[in-house]
Order: C-alpha cells, then sequence, then structure tokens
C-alpha cells in the first residue's frame, strides 16, 4: 500500500462526501493542505474570501440552502480564532459546517512556538471553540485521520445538525502513513429520522381533536427536516394556525390565512393573541426562547401552563428548557407530521364549526393588525419609512428570492412583516444574533442556489463590519444585492437605550465632529471602487424600480437606503431584560389566564 499525506486523505474524503466548496483563507499552518486542494480542483473548489468570519457565515448558509455542508480552512492562531463567532452562530442555528483549524506541529507541542495556545494544555485551541461546535477533533497521527474524519461528519449531520471542527497540526498535512479511508457511503442529513410511538401519537391526535383554540408553533427544525408539505397538509386538514420562528418562515406559504407569522415582542398581534388565547400549542422543532416567547412572560404570548404543551424536537435539551411540555416527543420533524397525519386518517373529520369559530377570532385579530399597520406602508417619504423598504421588497422580488439578515432594526421589521412564500428563503442571524451574518451569507447562499436571486439586507453598522465581501462578490462573479439600510445608528441598541434611560443615548449614533452631524460612509461609492455596480436611493418613490434594476442585471449590486431611524416596529409582545423594567405592549394587551 502507498503512503498517503495526511492532507490528501482529508482532500479525498471531502470529495467522496460530495463536499463541492472550501472556504478559506491561506496561512502557514495550512499551505500542506492547500497544496492537496490544488490537486483536487476538478472536484472541489476553494473561495477565498477577505476574512475568516466571511468563510463561516458562506458555509453556514450553503448547508440552510442545500442542507448539504461544505468546509472550511483556516490557518492556525488568529485565522482560526476569527471562526469563533460564525461556529457560534451556526451552532444556536442549528446550522452544519466542517471546519477544518490548523495548529502547531506536533513536534513542537507545548513549546510556544508561533500562534500556540498552551496556557492550560498543548496545542489547545479546540478548547477554544468547544462550546460553539457539536465535537471537536484532534488527531496527533495521519493513521488517526480516517475515524475522526468519518466521525465529524456523521457528529455534524445526525440529529440536530451543527458545526464540527477537524484540528490538525501542521506536520499531519504532510506525513505520510500506509492508511486509507474508512469505508461508508456520503453522509446526509435525515438519514436517520426517529419517531415518535404510537402511543404518543394517540395522545396528541386525541388532544388536538379535544381542542377549542389550538396552534401549531414551528421552528427552523421543520425547516431542516424539509417537512413543508406534511405541516402544509396538517394545517389545512386540520384549519390549524401556525406560528413561526423567523428560521421557519415560509415552510408554510405566508400568504396562507392560517400563516400567523413570528410571535414576541416583534411578532405580528395575530400571532401573539394566538398564542395567549390558545388552549393547545404543538411545537415542533422550536425552541421557545426569549424573543419569541416575551421573555417567558405569562399572557404576553404564551399562556402555559394553562394551556398544554406538545414540545417534538431532534434534541432532547430542547423539550421542556423553558416550558414543561405535558407530552415530549423526540423526534424528527417531517416523521412526527407524517405519523400525525396518518393517525388522523383514521379518525372522524374533524369538527368544522369549531375551527370555524376559532379561525373567525384570529382574522378578526388580523382585521384590527391590518387596520392598524396598512396606512404606513402607502407612505412615501424622505427618509424613506422603514415600512416601504419591506412592501418594496415584497412587491418586487420573486416568491422563490433568498433573504438574508443581521441582527438589527431593519430585521426586526421583516420578521413583523414579511410574507416567506417558500421554506430556507429568509436566512436569520438569529441565536446567536451576529452581525456581518447577512452580507457574508448573501454569497454562500447564492453559490448554493444559483439561479435564484439573493439579497442581503443589511444595517449599515453591520455591513461596515464585513465590507470586503464586495471583493469576494467580483472576484468569484457572485450575483448578489445588497440593501444598506442607512439610518446612521446601531439602531436598535439606540432605541433600548432611549427607551431605558430617559432618551439619553451614548455610543449608538453614527456621528461626525462637533456639530454631531450624522455620518456614514458613502456606501455607494465604496461599492463601485470595488468593482461593484452601485446607486444611492433616498427618495421612497425611487427604491422599487432601483431594486428591480439591481435584480435583473445579475451582477454584484448594491443600495444605499437612506431609512427613517425614528420610526420604530410596534411591539406587540415585549422583552425583558432584567433588571430593566419592560415595557408594554404598543398594540394589544397582555391576556393572564386564570
Amino acid at each position: 500500500m502507498a503512503g498517503k499525506k495526511g492532507a490528501e486523505l482529508i482532500t479525498e474524503f471531502l470529495v467522496d462526501q460530495e463536499i463541492p466548496y472550501v472556504f478559506g483563507i491561506c496561512g502557514h499552518g495550512n499551505v500542506g493542505m492547500l497544496d492537496a486542494l490544488y490537486d483536487a480542483q476538478d472536484d472541489i473548489q476553494l473561495i477565498s474570501p477577505r476574512h475568516e468570519q466571511t468563510a463561516g457565515h458562506m458555509a453556514d448558509a450553503y448547508f440552510r440552502i442545500k442542507h448539504e455542508p461544505v468546509a472550511t480552512l483556516t490557518s492556525c492562531g488568529p485565522g482560526s480564532a476569527n471562526m469563533v463567532m460564525p461556529l457560534a452562530l451556526a451552532m444556536t442555528d442549528s446550522s452544519a459546517m466542517f471546519s477544518i483549524t490548523a495548529n502547531v506541529p506536533t513536534q513542537q507541542f507545548n513549546r510556544g512556538p508561533f500562534q500556540e495556545i498552551n496556557r492550560h494544555g498543548q496545542a489547545d485551541f479546540p478548547n477554544v471553540l468547544k462550546p460553539v461546535v457539536k465535537r471537536s477533533f484532534q488527531p496527533t497521527r495521519v493513521e488517526m485521520l480516517p475515524l475522526a474524519l468519518r466521525q465529524g461528519m456523521a457528529t455534524m449531520l445526525d440529529g440536530r445538525p451543527g458545526p464540527v471542527q477537524l484540528d490538525v497540526p501542521f506536520n499531519l498535512f504532510q506525513e505520510e502513513a500506509e492508511v486509507t479511508l474508512e469505508h461508508g457511503d456520503p453522509v446526509k442529513l435525515g438519514r436517520r429520522r426517529s419517531g415518535a410511538s404510537p402511543s404518543d401519537i394517540t395522545t396528541v391526535a386525541d388532544m388536538l381533536l379535544a381542542a377549542e383554540t389550538p396552534v401549531l408553533f414551528i421552528g427552523h427544525g421543520v425547516t431542516l427536516s424539509e417537512a413543508s408539505e406534511e405541516l402544509t397538509e396538517l394545517a389545512r386538514k386540520m384549519s390549524i394556525p401556525v406560528i413561526s420562528s423567523p428560521n421557519g418562515m415560509g415552510c408554510l406559504d405566508m400568504a396562507d390565512p392560517l400563516s400567523l407569522g413570528f410571535i414576541g415582542r416583534n411578532g405580528a398581534y395575530t400571532a401573539n393573541q394566538a398564542g395567549r388565547f390558545s388552549d393547545l400549542v404543538i411545537a415542533v422543532g422550536a425552541r421557545f426562547d426569549d424573543r419569541s416567547s416575551s421573555s417567558w412572560k405569562p399572557g404576553y404570548s404564551w399562556n402555559f401552563p394553562k394551556t398544554k404543551l406538545v414540545h417534538v424536537d431532534v434534541d432532547q435539551e430542547e423539550i421542556g428548557r423553558n416550558y414543561a411540555a405535558d407530552v415530549g416527543i423526540l423526534a424528527d420533524a417531517r416523521t412526527f407530521l407524517r405519523q400525525l397525519l396518518v393517525e388522523l386518517d383514521s379518525r372522524p373529520t374533524p369538527d368544522a364549526a369549531k375551527a370555524a369559530s376559532w379561525n373567525a377570532r384570529l382574522a378578526g385579530w388580523r382585521e384590527e393588525w391590518n387596520t392598524f399597520t396598512k396606512p404606513n406602508f402607502d407612505l412615501h417619504t424622505t427618509p424613506i419609512r422603514p415600512e416601504r423598504i419591506v412592501a418594496d421588497c415584497q412587491k418586487v422580488l420573486p416568491d422563490d428570492a433568498i433573504l438574508t439578515f443581521d441582527a438589527g432594526i431593519h430585521h426586526n421589521w421583516f420578521m413583523q412583516f414579511w410574507n416567506a412564500r417558500k421554506p430556507a428563503s429568509m436566512l436569520n442571524s438569529w441565536g446567536f444574533s451576529g452581525m456581518g451574518f447577512g452580507p457574508s451569507a448573501a454569497l454562500g447562499a447564492k453559490l448554493a442556489a444559483p439561479h435564484r436571486p439573493v439579497i442581503s439586507v443589511c444595517g449599515d453598522g453591520g455591513f461596515t463590519m464585513v465590507p470586503h465581501v464586495l471583493c469576494t462578490a467580483v472576484e468569484y462573479n457572485i450575483p448578489v444585492v445588497w440593501v444598506v439600510w442607512n439610518n446612521f445608528a446601531w439602531g436598535a441598541i439606540r432605541d433600548i437605550q432611549y427607551g431605558a434611560f430617559n432618551g439619553r443615548e451614548i455610543g449608538t449614533a453614527f456621528y461626525q465632529g462637533e456639530n454631531s452631524k450624522p455620518y456614514n460612509p458613502d456606501f455607494a461609492g465604496w461599492a463601485r471602487a470595488s468593482g461593484v455596480t452601485a446607486t444611492t436611493v433616498t427618495r421612497s418613490q425611487d427604491f422599487a424600480g432601483a431594486l428591480d434594476t439591481a435584480i435583473k442585471a445579475n451582477v454584484p449590486y448594491l443600495i444605499d437606503v437612506h431609512v427613517d431611524a425614528d420610526v420604530r416596529p410596534p411591539a406587540t409582545g415585549t422583552w425583558h431584560l432584567p433588571p430593566i423594567p419592560f415595557k408594554e405592549p404598543v398594540f394589544g394587551a397582555p391576556f393572564m389566564a386564570d
């Protein structure tokens, strides 16, 4: 048997696993791996953005669209340290990537060579990433690579998906061993789909048929399970309304009357009312985080334990984390929904009058909400009202468009008012809420879906963190559109300051000089200097046309949109940051169950 270098084994494994891309940046620590990738260019493409954070976000977004992973490659020291944030974001949002990090040679472990972390352990970088990956593997001999590679891929995709780290000492890339990869077909997401027990399915069906005001609450687990068809069938069969987390939006077409949108502080009024008055919640692939539960304040979004809860998830740690479940089920979302549909097929026809009564109440709340919000969507102002950006995106973009978002005030508006028409069409920086995700993720999403329009709606602050995405789009001809929501502020945090500290503000507005003149770079000029087509929009009448032109151009394109910073989303729930007092809803009032 001929000997193989470690880098050759890793590259062979990635090709065998049908990994199409490696997103990474060169460094002295990974040059051996780069050399192996040079010989495999016909089978796997290296794309090198200008910052490791962007490489991680690209990989995250690629997986969210294709449900197939790619790899990242970073050098030892700072290069891999820059992966902490994107790995944390992927971990909290259940997104997978195979993160290959280089480390110092084993021969130099614990001697303090260039870029070794060794205060508490030799070559200790895996402990830096330990909290933000599902598992870290650090083989120290070439012979250890086949097992680490196989176990890493399985760990990444089985159960609740998430990132894994393969930490490779420098010498392993170049050292040889007479070893082959372990046998196995490519590992695919969902290859093992656990189901609920028959008795649990019977119990859930009984509860659903007995409920007067049931709702479904879905999250990323339904998207990842590709359960849109089953969800839609169940919702329509039982006339049961659907509340969605941002990462679940579009699994039920949000133009469907049964879709209520998001819940919580920046949720739709109808969704919060449904949560408050429901007598049964079936949560599938969703976790009750603080933003989707009004910080667990009873009556503001949910009314547990008065409301009965069925909680279904592939991750047993999420079941009952924040609300004790009346029925907790460890199961894949699609498998559970299929089982429930089969069970309901054998049951009597649901009570149509009961469902009609519940949906009539929902329709009334929706009408109240529309009456309150709709007039603002028709206003033309300078600077532009946020509602117009959402409305014009809805009008111009095709149903299969993919939107990516950073954290920020712009995301709050889209969470509240965007109607996603298809699954995985709204990529959010949700659980870890990292800035820089949206502008970077657009690149990975476009590589995953080259025939779909991809638009990053990003804050001016978030875009300024990763402006080098422009370079990558030009270098690799990735035709995405950035809509920079330019309000000259860290708007979401500024509003928290205003509300919590009597209108005082420091460090959240972008000013120039002593006269406090609003300041930002000329984003369009910045883009043009990078080779990206760009325009600036200050009149609301011009945005829809500019967006339409950008989509049709099919080149990297940036639109700098000046948005009114003093118009805020109308809160319909609440959000609590103890010990600061929380705010009551702007529209609607909590319902306290007896």
